[in-house]
């Protein structure tokens, strides 16, 4: 469990399976990554990957739930790992959750999560160019635009999405780590 100020970082479990298929089938949810309708969850499917993952805690892909500070569902976020490079996301699925600032005290958590427990090296990440949103969090947590990937693919409404991808060192992170220590504590 990651604890940031306003937020709780745990590990996705079985138990979360309709949380998490409820808010990938709602395309209001899904719209910021690129889906807005949402996607089509095979439940059982989902149960099974969330017990494979609670059998191996130090997978390199992992999901884990977002939780307000009264222990609520709120979001969703997942790493995939490949040697030192961190692969991230997040989304704040629930609206009364959003601009709130909950987003960035988690992405704050999560970094000093990867940087100092999973000994990753770059954090990257990705948004559509119209989440402007996101764009100004990740940079003000440091996060270097690197590309921006114009007409990358089409969606579910025939339109072309671009994307723009983030890094974020851990050179850049070790000059800065008082900013992202001050945030909260990546340990149960």
């Amino acid at each position: 469990m990651l604890k940031g100020r306003q937020c709780r970082i745990r590990p996705a479990t079985p138990e979360d399976t309709d949380t998490l298929a409820d808010w990938w089938s709602d395309g209001a949810v899904m719209e910021h990554a690129g889906f807005p309708d949402g996607l089509t969850v095979d439940r059982h499917k989902m149960r099974t990957g969330l017990q494979r993952q609670e059998e191996a805690p130090d997978a390199p892909s992992r999901l884990y739930i977002l939780e307000n500070s009264n222990k609520e569902p709120i979001g969703e976020m997942n790493h995939e790992i490949d040697k030192d490079v961190a692969e991230i996301g997040i989304k704040i699925c629930e609206p009364a959750s959003q601009n709130k600032g909950i987003g960035k005290d988690a992405l704050k958590t999560f970094i000093v999560y990867l940087f100092d427990e999973r000994a990753v090296e770059t954090i990257k990440l990705d948004t559509m160019v119209e989440n402007t949103r996101a764009q100004r969090v990740y940079e003000a947590l440091g996060f270097e635009k690197t590309r921006v990937n114009k007409d990358v693919w089409t969606d579910q409404k025939g339109r072309k999405r671009t994307s723009v991808d983030y890094e974020l060192t851990k050179t850049k992170y070790l000059r800065h780590k008082d900013f992202y220590k001050s945030q909260g504590d990546a340990s149960s």
